[in-house]
């Protein structure tokens, strides 16, 4: 079998313009010259006979070939830099960085405490943390690009692992002024009427909206679809409507004006577990902030159950 003739310099070149989509930033990142990157990926193709990157004037795309290696390019660099940071490290604790990824709601509730409290038992362990979509999160954990995530359920995937931690329940999110605010105990039959924002159905927060609500037998007349949770706050912000949220994505400061109500009728909620790759081991600081995170879920206050009418 012949031997692959090429360094570990030649992966972090294709790493940093796969991921920069751009010769010239990968060059700054990695302090070369942009020949020096150049004659760098053209070695790394030699090697593995065949194309990795087209480059336009304008963009930097990378070809089949290069989408399937960039994956396994960065699990290798990732798990190489943890091992040669471990080996190094000395102390009690080993040195390395850890990569998660989570959608932004718990991001803003949860992480800045469990990552403190992580901090003081892995003081040298440096944390990376993806702030992705559910779907872009379950693609990080897939490729290795993240240890871990903090995100919704995924559908059916023998490479992957889901750990359910709490249910998130949805609510009435309205401006002090709208009228609904004035309800002391709303109940989704006051949404009858009303001209509501919402996140579009493609994403996982509409996907569990939709599912609860299908279950219980109601409908909403939805007037406003963006494609993010905070911009569906900016929308509620701005006075066109009022909007049905979960409750984790109104406790952030995009939501510090607004009000977040429970509403009376049926419970409608989304889950919010860990999703790790089956095959995986977690590195022992991962395992730690996992640890964490059931605690701090386990111990955050309970919404009251939602009343029938």
């Amino acid at each position: 079998m012949a031997s692959m003739n090429f360094e570990l310099l030649d992966m972090r070149v294709f790493v940093a313009i796969a991921e920069g989509r751009s010769f010239l930033r990968a060059a700054e990142q990695l302090h070369l010259s942009q020949p020096a990157i150049s004659r760098r990926v053209q070695k790394l193709e030699a090697t593995v006979g065949t194309p990795l990157l087209e480059r336009t004037s304008r963009t930097v795309r990378l070809t089949p070939a290069g989408q399937e290696i960039l994956p396994l390019l960065r699990r290798l660099l990732e798990e190489l830099d943890e091992s040669l940071m471990g080996v190094m490290a000395s102390g009690e604790r080993q040195a390395g960085r850890l990569t998660i990824a989570s959608i932004p709601s718990a991001t803003v509730r949860f992480l800045p405490a469990v990552l403190e409290a992580l901090g003081r038992d892995y003081r040298n362990v440096r944390v990376r943390v993806l702030d992705l979509s559910a779907t872009e999160c379950a693609e990080a954990v897939r490729t290795g690009q993240a240890e871990f995530a903090i995100t919704l359920p995924v559908s059916s995937d023998g490479d992957l692992v889901y750990e359910p931690l709490t249910d998130d329940p949805y609510g009435l999110v309205c401006r002090a002024d709208d009228p609904l605010a004035k309800l002391a105990d709303p109940a989704w039959s006051d949404l009858t009427g009303q001209r509501l924002v919402t996140v579009h159905p493609g994403s996982g927060n509409r996907t569990a909206l939709d599912a609860g609500l299908a279950r219980a037998g109601i409908e909403l007349r939805w007037f406003y679809e963006v494609t993010r949770l905070t911009s569906a706050l900016a929308l509620v912000q701005a006075g066109l409507g009022p909007s049905v949220l979960p409750r984790l994505a109104c406790e952030g400061p995009d939501a510090r004006d607004l009000i977040w109500r429970p509403l009376r009728g049926a419970e409608v909620a989304r889950t919010i577990g860990v999703l790790r790759r089956a095959s995986a081991t977690l590195s022992p600081a991962a395992a730690r902030l996992m640890g964490l995170l059931t605690q701090a879920w386990t111990a955050q206050p309970r919404p009251a159950p939602a009343r029938d009418e």
